[in-house]
């Protein structure tokens, strides 16, 4: 066992799937430990030190809700929680209990590297004094939610409340797709009713107005049958 510091702890009982989940990480310049009994999550953690821990829900010796919610006594930084289980009420659980995202499996290596890269960043970031005046960083993209405020490459982009409301909200989920329902439930506080097309109109327009292509946009995409995506990389410039 390593006493370094690493980027990365993983909790996961599936030995070939924590291996190859490792390996890829890897290859792109994570830093990686594994651990496979959730009785011993917590004092691998202690050992490593993680910036961000990827947490499985069924694990042995003691279930991953119990070991999120242990962590989050005294561990500041994201949880990502991937399981098996899909249903609502899992997501809702595992977010009460102190988790920053969650996927379910099975889960593209692709599509985990991103929202662990997004998990990662706002580690990064924690510590600037963007970060610590409240504001949201990525790339040329800066949000301050306390002045309802947006600059992307040090230029002020005019947005309306409804406008700068979803951003933000994007912005909150970065690397994370927001179904239509989501957002509603986010922003309004109830159901998508599925036709009501205001979110799409405001898309489009936040599209327009941060420079993203109205046909092919790479910043905040489209999902079909998902949602929409706002990419972190994306505003790298």
């Amino acid at each position: 066992m390593t006493n370094k510091a690493v980027d990365i702890l993983l909790v996961e009982d599936d030995r070939r799937l924590a291996d190859l989940t490792a390996e890829y990480f890897q290859q792109n310049g994570l830093t990686v430990a594994i651990e496979s009994r959730g009785d011993n999550a917590l004092a691998h953690f202690a050992r490593v030190k993680p910036r961000v821990v990827l947490l499985d829900l069924m694990l042995p010796g003691v279930d991953g809700l119990t070991i999120c919610r242990e962590l989050r006594e005294s561990f500041d930084g994201p949880i990502l929680i991937f399981t098996a289980r899909d249903s609502d009420i899992d997501q809702v659980i595992g977010l009460e209990a102190g988790a920053d995202d969650y996927v379910t499996k099975p889960v593209d290596p692709m599509v985990l590297l991103a929202r662990t890269r997004a998990l990662l960043r706002r580690v990064e970031h924690a510590g600037s004094p963007a970060a610590q005046s409240g504001d949201i960083v990525l790339g040329v993209l800066r949000i301050s939610p306390s002045a309802q405020d947006v600059h992307l490459d040090g230029n002020h982009v005019q947005l309306t409340t409804h406008e700068f409301e979803l951003l933000l909200l994007l912005a909150k989920h970065a690397g994370t797709v927001l179904s239509r329902d989501d957002i509603f439930h986010y922003l309004r506080g109830i159901d998508y009713d599925g036709t009501d097309r205001s979110i799409d109109g405001r898309v489009s327009k936040l599209r327009k107005k941060l420079g993203d292509s109205a046909t092919e946009p790479t910043r905040i995409k489209t999902v079909w049958g998902k949602g929409y995506l706002l990419v972190p990389d994306a505003w790298d410039e």
